[in-house]
Formats: structure tokens, sequence, C-alpha cells
């Protein structure tokens, strides 16, 4: 059985400011040996070596960020620390981390969608290796505002993106959409705002995933801010069990907002962040939804996984 922790605000205030130092110690406080950590990790979908947590503890080694963001998240989850706090020992991303290969889709879905979408991908030049995919530009922040009809079903998301560009020449970027069960993806409809226009378009033929070129307006310099907006319409769909944007990189900023019916309001939301989509969520909590039908959900530094709100009906 695990020890009785320290409360998690304690905590923060109590680890030292060295992340080897602050791991051991918050380790310490759970009772828990390298293999019941290693079974908790994985029970959230992260599997992390006991040699590899050995390591960290002992300072040998440090996680790499962003490649190693779901695990250390999911480190403060079972050492039951506040959100953040051992990510902030670690400091920010080296350009050497930076460059690392964002996570394929394959990687963080189950089942034949990540397969699925891979290979939409890969039909319009978009595959990892590609030297203008969306790795060349950085999220700092992302807004997405999804809204219901009166029978539980979702009617549109519409989405901005703040991005820097990380070196000179990204001029697009594909953004892929699955559709909720039941939905008719040949009849979802993409429309522009600023800072984009749609470019190529390729649909998984009776299944649930579209993938959508936007192209800019120019070739960004290095170091350039971007905003882009655009709208995905499709009600075809079933009763809907939430809203989640899966991330291949980290994302500074994530605001997940939801609209709904005032003839058809949720019995309950609930925020979660997962390191793969069959994984059990790394961070839960309920949200309140006002009275005109809106509920938020904020996400510093997200990534890779997928954020998102879990709806529960009457």
């Amino acid at each position: 059985m695990d020890a009785h922790p320290l409360p998690p605000r304690a905590a923060a205030h109590s680890l030292p400011p060295d992340f080897a130092e602050a791991l051991r110690q918050a380790i310490s406080r759970r009772g828990l040996s390298l293999a019941r950590l290693r079974a908790h990790l994985v029970q959230r979908g992260v599997p992390v070596g006991q040699s590899t947590l050995s390591y960290w503890q002992r300072g040998v080694r440090r996680p790499e960020l962003p490649k190693a963001m779901a695990a250390v998240r999911a480190l403060e989850s079972v050492l039951e620390l506040p959100q953040g706090s051992l990510v902030a020992l670690l400091g920010n991303r080296t350009a050497e981390s930076a460059r690392l290969m964002p996570a394929s889709f394959a990687d963080l879905r189950h089942g034949d969608s990540g397969p699925i979408a891979d290979r939409l991908l890969s039909q319009l030049g978009a595959y990892p290796s590609s030297n203008w995919y969306n790795a060349d530009l950085e999220l700092l922040s992302v807004h997405d505002t999804v809204t219901f009809d009166a029978q539980y079903r979702q009617r549109g998301i519409s989405t901005r993106l703040v991005t820097r560009s990380r070196k000179q020449g990204p001029d697009r970027y594909v953004t892929l959409y699955n559709g909720d069960e039941g939905c008719r993806i040949e009849d979802a409809a993409l429309h522009t705002a600023e800072g984009c226009r749609v470019g190529r378009m390729r649909r998984d033929d009776g299944g649930n995933t579209l993938v959508v070129e936007l192209l800019f307006d120019r070739v960004l310099p290095a170091d350039t801010i971007h905003v882009f907006c655009f709208e995905i319409r499709d009600d075809s769909g079933g009763i809907s069990p939430g809203y989640f944007r899966l991330f291949r990189d980290q994302c500074a900023s994530y605001l997940l907002q939801m609209r709904f019916h005032r003839r058809a309001l949720p019995a309950r939301c609930t925020r979660q962040f997962r390191t793969r989509e069959d994984a059990v969520p790394v961070e839960s909590a309920d949200l309140p939804c006002d009275v005109g039908g809106v509920t938020s959900a904020f996400f510093r530094d997200a990534g890779p996984g997928l954020a998102g709100i879990a709806v529960e009906w009457t």
C-alpha cells in the first residue's frame, strides 16, 4: 500500500530546485519502490524503464523535453505533486530537444485510427520526414470553441492558432479532424478565416478522418509570429462524448471552450489530459458549466498527447 503523501501544496513548497533531488524526495514521501512507480506509469500509458527512473532520481540523466514531457507529467500525477512542478525544474527546452521529431499519430492513437491518419497525411507529403511539415511551426497558443445542438451532437469547431516559425520556410499547416462516431466525413466542411486558405484535402472514405492543408499567403521568415483561423462544420455524428485535441508536440497554451444548447445542457464535464487515446488520464478535474451553457478548460504546456473535455449527458 502506498504511504500517505504530503499534501500537494506543502510538497510544492518543499521541493528542492534540483530535479533529481526533487524526484527522489517525492518518491520517498509516497513510499513507492521504483518497480511500483513504473507500474503506475504503465497504467497511465507511459512506459518508462525502471533503470531510466533510477538514472533520473540519481541525476545520472535528465528527461529531455518535449520527448519526455508525458512521462514527467505522469510522474507529477503519480507522486501527487502540483501540475508543472517537476516540469519547471527542467527549465526551457534546449535547442537540441526542440529539434526532436514530433510523435506520429500512430504513436498517440489506438487501433486503426493512427495508421489511417498517417496514411492520409502521407498523401499530402505531410509525413514526419517532410521538410515543411508542422514541425517547423511552434505552437504558442490554440483556442478551440466547440458548439453542440439540442440533440447532444457536435455542430462545429472554430479554431484560432498562434504559431512561431522555427526557421525560414513554412508556408502551410496541416490539420487533422476526427468526427464523432457515426459521422459522414464526406459531408464535413472546412472554412477558413484570417491568415490561411484551403489547399489539398483528403478523407477516409467510410471512416471519420479528414486531413486538410491550410496555405499561408507567404513563406514565413524565421522567428515570425503567424495567426490563422478556420472552422470545421460537421453535425452528422451521434451523441458526442466530448472533444480532445491531439498534440504531436508541445503547445504552450491551449484553451478549449464548449457552448451547449440551452435545452441540452450536460450532466458533467471533465477536463482531461491523456498521453495516448487509450490511456488512463494523467490529469482529470470536473468543470463548471455556467448559466449560458459554456464550459472552459485551459492547459499549459500541453502535449505530446490528447487534451480535452469529456462530456456526460443527462
